[in-house]
């Protein structure tokens, strides 16, 4: 099969586009047929090699976790669960190729295409975790920095359909966007702390794009506890938590397979790319300024 690979640490250019060994499903786990891909940003960072101390890589290895497909293996234990033949979306490994092994799944909901369905499960399963460990409740406000991006995408429907209110940061371009999704919305840069006081006060933070906002969303909350961050590892200030580790990943593929039935979450697809291409959309990626999602088609 076709998969994208790379034997070293580094930039977009180390990835190419390889001949391997089809994988294989195990207990419990199942083959999909890929037809898509996700693009996220834990990706490039795997690659740069930004988590190479906790979690080194045997290289060559592959690049990619979320995936929509059609099943076509299933491993010992799913009798009756699951079938060859079923389109599902759900996370794994190595998904940019052209068959992956998903350790976590949901069947995909009618009307939606395999790109579409690639963009959602890690980012659905993210923006889940984090409004949970984050402790804000219906009636309260949160303030999303980095709003516009998948994750953040996510974030604004789920606060919105649980009534908590939303505050969301992101660019000029993605002003409306943002207001779409039921956000009071802003501008960073200069600024931006007194921009956001004036849409209101803050009860809880979410840091999702890692740009050096943490002691301003521990200043807009009070409290270093209410603000939580997926970006900024590196400058977790005392109190502030980092949140990378996944969490009840199948209830969270289930609750967004069911809002998206019900027309309650909608995250669009950017920008699609070839798997040739997958250099050209992690460095994209890397480069921020996403609305929605970047996906691969495989």
């Amino acid at each position: 099969m076709k998969k994208v690979s790379f034997t070293e640490y580094g930039g977009p250019d180390v990835l190419r586009l390889v001949d391997a060994e089809e994988p294989h499903a195990g207990p419990g786990r199942i083959r999909v047929a890929v037809c898509a891909a996700g693009v996220n940003p834990v990706d490039w960072r795997i690659r740069e090699g930004q988590f190479r101390e906790m979690r080194p890589l045997a290289l060559p290895a592959g690049t990619g976790f979320d995936a929509a497909g059609v099943v076509d293996e299933v491993g010992d234990g799913l009798e009756g669960e699951v079938a060859v033949g079923d389109r599902v979306f759900g996370i794994g490994s190595d998904t940019y190729a052209e068959f992956a092994v998903l350790s976590h799944w949901a069947r995909m909901p009618a009307g939606l295409t395999f790109e579409e369905a690639a963009g959602y499960p890690s980012v659905t399963e993210t923006a889940l975790r984090i409004i949970r460990q984050v402790g804000v409740r219906p009636g309260q406000t949160l303030l999303v920095s980095g709003a516009a991006g998948g994750v953040g995408s996510a974030v604004l429907q789920i606060a919105r359909e649980r009534g908590i209110a939303v505050i969301g940061t992101a660019g000029a371009a993605n002003q409306d966007y943002l207001r779409e999704l039921g956000a009071r919305a802003t501008t960073y840069g200069d600024g931006w702390v007194e921009r956001v006081r004036r849409l209101g006060d803050v009860d809880a933070a979410l840091d999702l794009a890692g740009s050096g906002v943490l002691r301003d969303l521990v200043a807009l909350t009070g409290d270093p506890d209410k603000v939580i961050t997926i970006a900024d590892r590196g400058e977790v200030e005392a109190g502030v938590r980092f949140s990378g580790k996944e969490e009840n990943v199948p209830e969270a593929l289930a609750e967004a397979a069911e809002l998206i039935a019900r027309g309650r979450l909608r995250i669009p697809v950017a920008k699609v790319y070839t798997l040739a291409e997958a250099a050209r959309a992690q460095a994209d990626s890397r480069a921020g300024h996403t609305r929605g999602r970047r996906v691969v088609r495989v």
